[in-house]
Parts: C-alpha cells; sequence; structure tokens
C-alpha cells in the first residue's frame, strides 16, 4: 500500500514564521513522520514556487535538495533543520500572484510525501 502512498511516511515543512523579505534567510525544519512500515529515505526536496494566479501558471524561483539515505521507522519522528535564503533577485509580489514551498520526501520505493506551505513576501 506505501507503493500507492497510503500508509507512508509524512512530511512537514516547519517555518519560525511565514512572511520575508528579499535576501532574508528562512529558518525552520522539516518533520518526517514515518508511517506503517519502515521506509528508506532518499531525499527531500523543497522548491519556492512563484503562482501566478491571473495566468494560472508556476514557475519555481529556487530549490533545496537534502540527499540522505536514512530508514524511518514505523511511527518514528525524524527533524531535520531547514534553512533557505529568498533571493534578491525574486520578483515582486503582484496582486495576484503569490508564493509557496512545496516540499517532497523521497522514498527508495513508493509515493512522494508533499507538503505546501504557503509564504509572504514584501518588499
Amino acid at each position: 500500500m506505501c507503493l500507492l502512498g497510503i500508509g507512508a511516511a509524512k512530511i512537514d515543512l516547519i517555518l519560525e514564521k511565514l512572511t520575508f523579505k528579499r535576501g532574508e534567510l528562512v529558518v525552520g525544519s522539516f518533520e518526517i513522520i514515518g508511517g506503517t512500515i519502515e521506509q528508506r529515505i532518499k531525499r527531500v526536496e523543497c522548491d519556492l514556487l512563484y503562482i501566478d494566479h491571473a495566468k494560472k501558471t508556476s514557475r519555481v524561483v529556487d530549490s533545496v535538495t537534502i540527499l540522505t539515505v536514512k530508514d524511518i521507522r514505523k511511527e518514528q519522528k525524524v527533524t531535520i533543520p531547514f534553512s533557505f535564503r529568498i533571493p534578491e533577485t525574486i520578483p515582486e509580489p503582484q496582486k495576484r500572484t503569490s508564493y509557496k514551498f512545496t516540499t517532497r520526501l523521497v522514498f527508495s520505493e513508493g509515493a512522494k510525501s508533499v507538503d505546501q506551505d504557503q509564504i509572504a513576501i514584501q518588499m
């Protein structure tokens, strides 16, 4: 069932705050909670997306990947520190645009676990 994502480990990006400025350091952690069976984690991928709601498009502004080969036991909780600097060149937010972090937990076998966190960028 974990191959389909049922009972798989879950990931949650926990941030100290949700509003940032260009060049600011984002600090938080990835919290991983084991599922119904032991699974091998290959990596954690986190993208900062710029979303244009008017055009119904999104694009990756920047990414962070943490390579790790780690077994997570059933219902085990693992915390991995997270830091990310908001690029100085990030597009200025407009009326119908937004930003969000999309985080993926990639396993050796099975579906990915995905988490999304909306943030605000102030100029």
